[in-house]
């Protein structure tokens, strides 16, 4: 019988996603990888992100559909150009229209749903709060309020059986802090996509906000940034 404990870790093909992952997999988690297919114009990055799981070994990698262009409401979701070429303080300044509403929480809403099946304790989200595009559902005080959540919501935690733990290894990390620790521990980032707006063939557009991060990130890490870019 198998008895290594186990995590949930959402997954992106990105680098943020895929640093959590390789953290769960260094303290010895056997790892069950949960993505999504949510309309994004950048569903590329599906690809990447089975990659990743094979990548690192992961137990399972399961790919829901949760359509959010129904809703719309974000450039990643509906027909609204993605900002391009911004310096780091208009990334601050507000939030930008590449938020998805609600995103993180849907998201970590099926992890949790999942955890309870499984009988997982630990979901790992690579948010950060320093080298980010603003999102509010990145901040520390929104993990908290949805671990606190979780631990009231299921069954699970409520008969005493667990807790719930929404782990977030990278939250204190600027970008080039993740690169450097993900390359220590072994990630492969060529496997990894970041832009928001990639060409039909995958290329990176270089300029969105994602893009612009993911080279200051490398630049700043001293690491070549693997990704292939236009032009």
């Amino acid at each position: 019988m198998n008895h290594r404990k186990k995590a949930i870790v959402l997954s992106s093909g990105g680098i943020d996603s895929t640093t959590a992952m390789a953290v769960a997999k260094s303290e010895g988690y056997e790892i069950y990888s949960l993505s999504f297919f949510y309309g994004q114009r950048h569903s590329l990055e599906l690809e990447a992100a089975r990659k990743v799981a094979g990548s690192l070994g992961a137990k399972k990698h399961l790919v829901f559909n949760i359509d959010l262009r129904t809703f719309g409401g974000s450039a990643l979701t509906d027909d609204i150009d993605v900002p391009k070429g911004r310096d780091e303080l208009d990334m601050q300044r507000s939030i930008p229209v590449t938020y998805v509403p609600a995103r993180n929480t849907i998201f970590l809403s099926y992890a949790l749903a999942w955890a309870e099946i499984l009988g997982v304790s630990d979901i790992f989200i690579g948010v950060t709060a320093v080298d980010y595009s603003g999102y509010p559902d990145c901040r520390p005080e929104y993990i908290d309020a949805f671990e606190n959540m979780a631990n009231l919501a299921t069954k699970a935690a409520v008969e005493g059986n667990t807790r719930i733990r929404i782990r977030t290894p990278l939250i204190a990390m600027s970008k080039a802090d993740i690169i450097r620790r993900g390359s220590a521990l072994g990630v492969d980032y060529g496997i990894t996509h970041s832009c928001y707006d990639p060409t039909q063939d995958g290329k990176a557009c270089g300029r969105c906000d994602s893009c612009l991060l993911r080279k200051k990130g490398f630049r700043e890490a001293g690491i070549p940034d693997p990704a292939t870019y236009i032009g």
